[in-house]
């Protein structure tokens, strides 16, 4: 059973930064793209920064320049650093993963107070 085990959320102020991790383990095969997705209540899920395994990576217009997604294969752990929080970045984070099947973590809160 394929494990993601997020961690880094918490209560931010605005203008303030964090960093998300996402450990997954138990992978049977290679992990293609990994990434992070946000949900805010009433909101659909929506992409904030997916990385490829050779790197390319894509980042959700509202966070580009602000956040800061990376990786390591070795570990099979993907971070993600978040500078200059905003209200509006507020949201349960979802770690995701693409290892022949797709893969979504618990979620982990980040709060934003103004």
């Amino acid at each position: 059973q394929v494990r993601l085990a997020e961690s880094g959320g918490g209560l931010v102020q605005a203008g303030g930064s964090l960093t998300l991790s996402c450990a997954a383990s138990r992978i049977a095969f290679n992990i293609g793209t990994m990434g992070w997705y946000r949900q805010a209540p009433g909101n659909r899920r929506e992409l904030v920064a997916i990385i490829t395994r050779a790197g390319a990576i894509q980042y959700a217009d509202s966070v580009n320049g602000r956040f800061i997604i990376s990786r390591d294969n070795a570990k099979d752990t993907v971070w993600l650093q978040m500078n200059s929080l905003k209200p509006e970045d507020t949201g349960l984070y979802v770690c995701y993963i693409n290892s022949y099947y797709d893969y979504w973590g618990q979620g982990t809160q980040v709060t934003v107070s103004s």
